[in-house]
């Protein structure tokens, strides 16, 4: 079966000791390699994954264009690695980046509420969600709380659910299956929303009852793998989805095709 792993992290050679140290002590999370694409490599080839998506952050405006022209450079470069682009809610001429990275052939963007320090109910987001649609460019959102930051509340569910109200057609993918540790408030709210899919990565503190619960509510068309490596180890992820009492199709449209149909 195939697999592409949806929800990917790397980081330049260069800072990629620094980078992983840093979100490993503000985190107290393991990392299962050194974030760098040649261990990514690596861990695809022992997991079995096919593709690979990274989704780039940009925490401050300035890094946006040099990100997204980074990933220009890693699509073209790499066969099996993917990368989606980033914008910043402060960014200026934020149309004008996801029309650039747009006709690139980039399929998608990455946005961080909690590390962009922005609700993601803000008016700025919801100009780059309605324009991301526009552009024909998916949006993966960090959703939920998160582990580095005990307490932030910018990526809840119910602040992303007053967001994308104002997108119908843009293509949205929350991660951590709809909202970390917020499960019960993200399955209320998106289960019956269409262009809402969501993400396996860095879930696995839901129990597999729950897993599978999500999965036959939501519909497994709209749940896509991934793992959040460094993160999470990629085999150990694929061995999780392959044990969940699912059938081989749904397992199929979890591990490739609803990934497939974004970023091909």
């Amino acid at each position: 079966m195939k697999i592409i792993d949806f929800h990917v992290h790397t980081f330049p050679e260069k800072i990629a000791a620094k980078a992983i140290t840093t979100l490993k002590a503000k985190s107290k999370t393991e990392n299962f390699t050194d974030g760098t694409i040649k261990m990514l490599v690596d861990s695809m080839e022992s997991a079995g994954i096919n593709y690979s998506v990274l989704q780039p952050v940009a925490t401050k405006p300035k890094q946006v264009e040099s990100i997204n022209t980074n990933a220009m450079k890693i699509n073209s470069d790499y066969k099996n690695i993917i990368s989606f682009g980033a914008i910043h809610p402060d960014f200026e001429n934020s149309d004008d980046e996801l029309k650039r990275i747009s006709e690139a052939g980039i399929k998608g963007i990455k946005i961080h509420p909690v590390y962009q320090n922005t609700n993601i109910n803000d008016e700025r987001y919801i100009k780059i969600l309605r324009a991301s649609g526009e552009f024909n460019l998916s949006v993966l959102i960090h959703a939920g709380r998160d582990i580095g930051f005990p307490g932030d509340d910018k990526a809840l569910p119910k602040k992303i659910f007053d967001a994308i109200k104002f997108s119908p057609d843009t293509k949205i993918i929350l991660a951590h299956m709809g909202g970390w540790r917020c499960w019960n408030e993200a399955e209320k709210l998106f289960a019956d929303v269409e262009n809402i899919f969501i993400d396996t990565a860095f879930s696995f503190d839901l129990s597999n009852d729950d897993f599978v619960r999500m999965i036959k509510i939501f519909g497994s068309e709209r749940v896509i793998f991934g793992t959040d490596s460094p993160w999470a180890s990629q085999a150990e992820t694929v061995k999780n989805i392959n044990l969940l009492p699912i059938t081989e199709k749904e397992k199929g449209n979890i591990f490739y095709n609803n990934a497939e149909k974004i970023i091909f």
